[in-house]
């Protein structure tokens, strides 16, 4: 059941810039997601009482950013706007609402750099107004040496099309995130790859991230990131159930790598980071963006 709800406010502006993906701007034009990832930090994190039970569509969406945007840059506060932290911009529902496009319309016209973080081959619909945010929007001064108005980055957990198919049910398999990003590499694009989260005990161990590496590598990826498996509240206890249900054999591993805290354990995390960053000097691949 979707519900289509009319938000008072649609742009959230950070405290901070985000160090990793350089957005000072949010925008989620939808509450949830259809893709439904198994994984998701939405159903159980800090963020979640903001939004709604139910998927909903945040009709007034494309108004309410004109509105900010506007003011805005009339005050020259420009900056990377992520679309999206907290949904799918380009899932299914975006066919028939047109919401990521009509928002897109917007940024376009006011010259904001956009951050387009999906895993959608929906994206491709877009190139056409992505092509001139990339040409016209204005970079904050600290950020102009990337010359870039568009950064997009397709998100991939593991590079098995049968493992997504259990975490992310609904989501375009790997194989075809990856001809997408080829497609937009082609239209000269700076676009990489956020390997988050790699799942524990299944796509985290050195041949799967050297393998993934490689794949970023050939798939001619400007940049890749790497990051840890997060369950927040509601996430982990359903997160548990699917792993009972296919891999039985690694409940008690994640049992004792969680504990009762919402992210792996320090030493876990170190490890991860340290392995992705030695790979990427191997192969010769950007680890994040600057």
């Amino acid at each position: 059941m979707v519900e289509v709800v009319s938000p008072k406010n649609i742009l959230n502006k950070h405290k901070k810039r985000d160090p990793w993906f350089l957005d000072d701007y949010s925008l989620n034009p939808y509450y949830l997601c259809d893709f439904n990832c198994i994984y998701c930090y939405i159903r159980g994190s800090r963020y979640r009482v903001k939004t709604r039970n139910k998927l909903a569509v945040k009709i007034n969406a494309p108004t309410l950013l004109e509105k900010e945007l506007s003011k805005r840059s009339v005050r020259r506060e420009y900056g990377f706007i992520a679309l999206s932290s907290a949904t799918e911009p380009w899932m299914h529902l975006e066919k028939k609402y047109q919401l990521t496009r009509r928002c897109l319309m917007i940024i376009l016209k006011y010259k904001f750099p956009v951050h387009c973080l999906t895993k959608s081959t929906l994206i491709l619909r877009d190139l056409d107004i992505l092509e001139k945010i990339d040409e016209n929007a204005i970079l904050p001064e600290d950020l102009r040496k990337l010359k870039r108005g568009v950064l997009v980055t397709f998100s991939l957990s593991t590079l098995d099309d049968k493992i997504a198919e259990v975490f992310e049910p609904n989501a375009p398999r790997p194989r075809e995130r990856l001809k997408t990003l080829a497609k937009i590499k082609e239209k000269g694009f700076k676009a990489g790859i956020a390997f988050i989260p790699v799942l524990p005990f299944i796509s985290d161990d050195e041949e799967q991230l050297k393998y993934m590496i490689k794949i970023a590598k050939e798939a001619r990826a400007d940049y890749v990131f790497v990051g840890s498996l997060t369950l927040y509240g509601e996430t982990k206890r359903l997160y548990y159930r699917v792993i009972e249900n296919y891999f039985p054999e690694l409940l008690p591993k994640y049992r004792q790598l969680f504990g009762k805290y919402e992210k792996p354990n320090r030493t876990y995390q170190l490890r991860l980071e340290r392995r992705a960053r030695n790979l990427c000097k191997k192969y010769n691949m950007k680890y994040k963006i600057l």
